[in-house]
């Protein structure tokens, strides 16, 4: 093991792994963190905390992992691209190290136009295949960007990323997620997964390329809360393959229980990826739902989780 992540050490040992994410409140309360974390303590391996997801305002990515951390909970910091310059990331990772992170997740992050600040300035002065391969230099070689050494203790973070296996062209999403795994990513969260047959495929070029050897593979399920939310999300959400028959499957329940048919789906969802050669794991996104997380992993027979 190359450092004190939860998830790493689980991965090592064979293990199936669960992890599920909580997104820092529009404000300084750091009761919301605390809150959203007791309801996903024991119940999943590590809980990724988003960076401006959407890129809305909230509480920083790294100040809500150190919550987490005080918590008992071990956290995956999400850092994007879009916010910093590479002297502002490199530093960022130094302090995240510093209070005792385990885990980053490299992302470029949603353009600003489409948050509560359009004029804002983006930075993207890395992509995230270009903060993978930092993080991994400054890791493994010691080194800085700027080509300086690292003098006073080398940052060990488990290096993740994510990966939209559904994109266009279809073709060549494997062949993308080979560049970050090249460039030294060690786990893959995806992006909701509802087309199960074309994940399948997905998967099948994975292992071609024998990616899944080089990298975990984490299948990210999103839990319906209706069928309003299922087609707002095949229709808005860039990367959503939602197929018609699970919105129509949602219409045909009552309002009141679309919610219970989501989490059904979820379930079921979970139990087909867990057969498919070369996922290690799943990543639970309950969208401002944490409190549904447990009953999603239990009913997926995933609890309890290894100590």
């Amino acid at each position: 093991m190359k450092t004190k992540s939860n998830i790493e050490r689980l991965l090592e040992a064979g293990k199936f792994v669960v992890t599920s994410e909580c997104g820092p409140p529009r404000g300084a309360d750091a009761e919301v963190i605390r809150k959203k974390g007791a309801l996903l303590k024991g119940v999943v391996d590590a809980v990724n905390v988003t960076d401006n997801q959407t890129s809305i305002v909230r509480m920083s990515s790294l100040s809500a992992c150190l919550i987490l951390k005080e918590m008992g909970i071990d956290p995956i910091w999400q850092v994007v691209c879009r916010d910093r310059n590479r002297i502002a990331i490199q530093s960022d990772i130094l302090g995240a190290a510093a209070l005792g992170i385990n885990n980053i997740l490299c992302l470029s992050g949603d353009h600003q136009s489409f948050g509560d600040n359009p004029k804002a300035k983006n930075v993207y002065d890395i992509d995230s295949t270009q903060l993978i391969g930092a993080v991994k230099q400054l890791r493994d070689d010691g080194k800085f960007l700027g080509g300086d050494d690292v003098k006073e203790g080398r940052p060990n973070l488990f290096i993740g990323a994510a990966e939209n296996p559904f994109g266009d062209p279809f073709e060549i999403r494997a062949m993308r997620l080979g560049k970050k795994v090249r460039a030294g990513c060690e786990f893959i969260q995806t992006q909701g997964i509802y087309n199960l047959e074309k994940f399948a495929k997905w998967m099948e070029m994975v292992r071609d390329l024998g990616l899944h050897e080089k990298c975990a593979i984490l299948a990210g399920v999103i839990p319906l809360k209706s069928a309003g939310m299922a087609k707002y999300m095949k229709s808005s959400v860039p990367g959503m393959d939602i197929p018609d028959e699970l919105i129509d499957r949602l219409k045909g329940v009552p309002k009141e229980k679309q919610g219970e048919e989501g989490i059904k789906i979820c379930v079921e969802q979970i139990q087909r990826v867990k057969e498919i050669p070369g996922v290690r794991g799943v990543h639970v996104m309950a969208i401002e739902w944490e409190e549904k997380v447990a009953e999603i992993v239990k009913a997926a027979g995933l609890s309890p989780r290894p100590e």
